[in-house]
């Protein structure tokens, strides 16, 4: 063998090594729940990726075994610790991808146990948009059937830049009568935007005849607590009285829905419908939801070690320096009231509650806190779907797991919507 080759294959050998260390380091991300910063956040965009993505990651991993057989593999210790790693690699991307192919069974079955009227016994039906080839791309794009209206205003002032903005998200052609929900974006309170997240979930509804709304709202560091659910709670009086312009009927049923500190406005939103406190200006108006799905939502605010670990610490930071801008020591009952947990009484509307075990922002030990004690508090529809092995965010991205929990929340709705259909006929 020449010099050259030689320096070639060994080239190829520590590229191969590199490439599959980092693929298997990443697999193994997302078995793992990293408690509290900074770690936790490296372990949250990495587990989060490769869970999401498993499959196109086996695949493209495939490829290169293909790549380098054809090119000769290495030969030596190199070759056989790329061979090691490669497969390994492999068969960790297999069992998360097997683990989210699976999804779709715990949510049915999540489904069938909750209290929830009209339960479909067959289990989600077929998505309309969310098609198999729309998980491989990943990316959720726009559908042909789905026109969304951009930049509308729902408020009066333009004092905040597009804070005040909400898009619609509507079937294309005529629609009237229409469910409608209300979906409000994540992002720590501090960063988001109404075109980032939610996506999958707001085009399947669209494509099933929904009107959706997602909406901006005011950021810190420059808002301070409670404008941003007071943003939220006018984007719910906006919607109740303009949706009807778009073919929704908010009467018929109006829905609410969040991710992260998203969930979090959203459930506090509807566990204290027209709360005065919240409603400043707008005290008259009606801001009460027929159901609330919380996907992955901070339920609890004042970082309960007993519930958050490690990483009630840093919401306890975040919130006091960015958010509240106060102490939780200084102001407990602020932080108490601004707690979806703490609001629960025996008026709550419907809830579905989203979460994954492997969550290293949002411990599903808060999930679990919160449905023990709305199960305890009301009598109200519940419905928890609890995740293997889902990181947080794990929705942002089309992939075999949020194309499960988008038809099963689909599904749900659908469900609450046909039970609240036949109650006013009777």
């Amino acid at each position: 063998m020449c010099p050259a080759h030689v320096g070639q294959t060994v080239e190829m050998g520590i590229a191969a090594t590199v490439v599959f260390t980092v693929l298997l380091v990443s697999a193994a991300a997302a078995f793992v729940r990293v408690k509290g910063p900074p770690l936790a956040n490296l372990n949250f965009m990495v587990g989060m990726a490769t869970g999401e993505l498993a499959g196109q990651l086996l695949a493209l991993s495939t490829c290169l075994v293909v790549a380098l057989c054809v090119l000769g593999w290495p030969s030596g210790t190199l070759g056989g610790v790329a061979i090691a790693l490669a497969a390994t690699a492999e068969a960790v991307l297999s069992v998360l991808l097997l683990v989210g192919l699976r999804s779709r069974g715990v949510v049915t079955r999540s489904l069938a146990a909750a209290r929830w009227p009209l339960p479909d016994v067959n289990g989600p039906r077929r998505p309309r948009w969310l098609r198999w080839w729309r998980t491989w791309l990943a990316i959720p794009r726009r559908g042909a059937g789905v026109r969304i209206d951009r930049d509308i205003a729902y408020a009066d002032d333009d004092r905040f830049g597009d804070a005040h903005l909400l898009d619609v998200i509507r079937p294309r052609g005529d629609v009237a009568n229409a469910p409608v929900m209300l979906y409000v974006h994540g992002g720590a309170w501090v960063i988001g935007s109404k075109r980032e997240q939610g996506l999958p979930m707001l085009h399947e509804l669209a494509s099933r005849g929904w009107v959706c709304v997602t909406c901006n709202y005011r950021l810190s560091p420059k808002a301070t607590w409670p404008d941003h659910v007071v943003d939220v709670k006018r984007a719910l009086a906006w919607t109740k009285v303009h949706a009807s312009e778009f073919g929704g009927d908010p009467s018929r049923f109006l829905a609410i829905s969040g991710s992260s500190a998203g969930g979090q406005l959203a459930s506090l939103a509807a566990l204290t419908a027209n709360d005065a406190a919240f409603q400043p200006g707008f005290e008259d108006a009606d801001t009460s939801v027929d159901a609330c799905v919380s996907l992955y939502g901070v339920l609890e605010m004042t970082g309960d070690r007993r519930l958050m670990g490690r990483q009630g610490r840093a919401l306890e930071t975040l919130l006091s320096s960015k958010v509240m801008k106060v102490p939780v020591d200084a102001a407990p009952e602020l932080y108490a009231a601004a707690s979806p947990i703490e609001r629960i009484t025996a008026s709550a509307p419907a809830f579905l509650v989203v979460q994954g075990t492997r969550d290293t922002l949002v411990p599903v030990e808060v999930a679990r806190a919160f449905v023990a004690k709305f199960e305890r508090a009301t009598q109200a529809p519940l419905a928890y779907v609890e995740l293997p092995l889902a990181q947080h965010a794990f929705d942002l991205l089309c992939s075999p797991r949020s194309s499960a929990t988008t038809r099963g929340i689909a599904t749900s709705l659908e469900a609450l919507v046909r039970s609240r259909a036949t109650t006013a006929s009777t």
